[in-house]
């Protein structure tokens, strides 16, 4: 079998946010439990990283740089994926922006800009994909969430509102593509140490207050989130769909 047969003939999945932390921990556990990964990403030395990474591990894989901005580009993307990599067995929609700001000046333009990264964009990659697992009666599509929609934080009510559509958004594509086999879960993770967090002033106070919060008294791991992710990538949860998978430490128990 020549590297290029071997390549086409790994299941496939797609993460975006691959550049980030937790999108690089769910690619490179992703590739170490035999999946080919599209590595989704802005240009620059986070992704690359990501890629070297999934090289030197072995694992087949293809960097995709994307505007998750433009639904054309969602689409062709992930065409592209189809084209050199395989078929698409799973699409992690990670990506996301996290801009605080107070409620009372989040300008209209903002609030837009979150929402088409945070959750058009998962619309669009969802529905691309989708058209293409149809056909072929299989697939799992995972949203990651956050714990900020079930309570509401301050200053984030850009990104609360498109965590909440994201878990909602989950359950209606469950429900409707379900007799295709095609299975939609959603993750929702709890306070992880990711670059989002280095918009708290005080490290110390902030770390605090999520040891305060949850019930397991230290703090979770990407690799801990990326392990619960690969769960329902795989055949391991092939009767699990529709749900919201909380990985909090027991901050919230819903």
């Amino acid at each position: 079998m020549s590297d290029r047969e071997s390549v086409r003939s790994a299941p496939v999945a797609i993460v975006t946010g691959s550049g980030g932390s937790l999108g690089r921990a769910t690619a490179l556990r992703l590739g170490a439990d035999g999946f080919a990964v599209a590595a989704f990403g802005r240009t620059g030395g986070t992704l690359g990283e990501t890629v070297r990474q999934l090289t030197e591990a072995g694992v087949p894989n293809l960097e995709v740089s994307c505007d998750l901005r433009d639904p054309k580009a969602i689409d062709a993307s992930i065409r592209r994926v189809e084209e050199e990599l395989g078929e698409i067995e799973v699409l992690v929609n990670n990506a996301a922006i996290y801009p605080p700001t107070p409620f009372l000046e989040i300008s209209v333009e903002e609030y837009d800009d979150v929402v088409a990264v945070n959750q058009r964009a998962y619309f669009v990659a969802a529905q691309t994909t989708a058209r293409l697992m149809t056909p072929r009666r299989r697939g799992s599509i995972i949203n990651i969430g956050s714990i900020t929609w079930g309570g509401g934080w301050p200053l984030l009510a850009s990104y609360v509102s498109t965590k909440g559509a994201t878990v909602a958004m989950t359950r209606a594509l469950a429900r409707e593509l379900g007799p295709d086999n095609i299975r939609v879960n959603c993750v929702s993770p709890g306070a992880f140490p990711t670059d989002a967090e280095k918009i708290h002033e005080n490290p110390e106070i902030y770390n605090q207050f999520v040891l305060d919060h949850q019930s397991l008294k230290r703090r979770g791991t990407n690799e801990e989130l990326a392990a619960v992710v690969s769960f329902l990538a795989r055949e391991d949860s092939t009767f699990v769909t529709g749900q919201t998978i909380n990985v909090n430490g027991g901050w919230t128990m819903d």
